[in-house]
């Protein structure tokens, strides 16, 4: 599993002469206005627009800079202190504009979704989930974020595979909107957490990852992964449950599990050894090694691989052809294929996800995550 540092850049300063001054009501408005938003913009954004509210209500950064370990305190702290003397009307200015574009994008992104003919279903945030053509596709759609996974957007996957598995598709598939596939665990799932806190968290997210592979585990359809872009972590383990891994030429899979301290999980540990040879398995899961598609595709976890340049084209075509066969033959036959390791794999499930709660909760682990954030913020 991977956790992703919040990259704050340097917030742009530059303001052209012919740029009006708003107003403290326009101000104000811009601050209901991000109310407004459906999706998270992402941590980058959310720190800027932090960074230009502080400097528009208090001036200059005043406070003391939080300790190396405080990730979230510290990302905020740098991100206003980055803004230096930038005047408080100005920062008003750069806020109210931020916001509009976000609001502007949001509509456009919409608007863009709406495809005809497909039916989108309501109650996301975090994923879009469409029916057409007898499949249903659930798309990660937190792009600005590299498509990064927090806790709403496990539990917004889960619904949608209970959905997907009940409702009159033949296939489910599941893929990633803008560059990325998913670069992993959102960074928020490991930050601004008390040392009192640490047996719970650790508790409750091996809770929260036993039942989401749990899903993949039974999901009663054929369930096929179209792989955009780069992919880390848990979206890279659960692969070994989907019946069909398409993947982009310019795609890679990434599990940095123990230059973080962790364990393997979404039954990587039994399956990936299994698909790909325990030299292979190993290489991946132990040493970080990160594949290219075609790599991958060599070793047996990648079906094929596609040029990125018609990638989406020659894949969907092929996902059409899929869906139109008998729908029931697709999944008694998947039972058969599937159900002699299904015990199998739920009794895996739960060891890595008991493994990993104790690698959570460890020094090693902990340090590690350090390490790597420390890193992070040099570069």
């Amino acid at each position: 599993r991977r956790t992703q540092a919040v990259c704050v850049p340097a917030v742009h300063l530059h303001m052209t002469a012919a740029t009006m001054q708003v107003s403290q009501k326009d101000f104000e408005k811009a601050q209901e206005q991000l109310k407004l938003l459906k999706n998270d913009p992402g941590n980058e954004t959310k720190l800027k627009l932090y960074a230009l509210f502080k400097q528009a209500t208090e001036g200059p950064c005043n406070s003391p800079k939080p300790g190396m370990l405080d990730f979230v305190k510290k990302a905020k702290w740098d991100a206003w202190n980055s803004l230096g003397n930038l005047s408080q009307d100005n920062a008003r200015q750069k806020y109210t504009e931020l916001v509009s574009s976000l609001l502007s994008a949001e509509s456009a992104d919409q608007k863009k979704d709406a495809s005809p003919g497909e039916g989108r279903h309501d109650g996301y945030e975090t994923i879009v989930v469409t029916t057409k053509n007898n499949i249903t596709k659930i798309m990660f759609n937190r792009p600005d974020k590299k498509n990064a996974i927090n806790h709403k957007m496990y539990r917004e996957i889960m619904k949608a595979l209970e959905e997907a598995g009940k409702d009159d598709s033949t296939i489910a598939v599941i893929t990633g909107n803008g560059d990325y596939y998913s670069s992993g665990n959102d960074l928020n799932n490991f930050t601004n957490i008390q040392q009192g806190e640490m047996q719970k968290m650790a508790e409750d997210g091996a809770a929260l990852l036993k039942e989401f592979v749990g899903h993949f585990i039974d999901f009663p359809k054929p369930l096929i992964a179209v792989i955009n872009g780069p992919a880390v972590g848990i979206c890279v383990t659960v692969l070994g449950l989907c019946d069909i891994v398409y993947a982009s030429d310019r795609a890679t899979l990434h599990t940095p599990f123990s230059q973080l301290g962790q364990s393997p999980e979404g039954c990587s540990s039994y399956l990936f050894p299994k698909i790909m040879g325990l030299a292979k398995a190993s290489e991946m899961l132990l040493f970080n090694r990160k594949l290219t598609a075609a790599e991958a595709c060599a070793q047996g976890l990648v079906t094929e691989v596609f040029p990125d340049r018609t990638f989406q084209k020659e894949v969907w075509a092929r996902l059409e052809a899929y869906a139109s066969l008998p729908k029931n033959s697709l999944a008694v036959s998947k039972q058969l294929l599937r159900s002699l390791e299904k015990e199998k794999l739920h009794a895996v499930n739960s060891k890595e996800c008991e493994v990993l709660k104790e690698r959570w909760l460890s020094d090693e682990c902990i340090n590690a995550i350090v390490s790597f954030f420390q890193k992070k913020s040099k570069l």
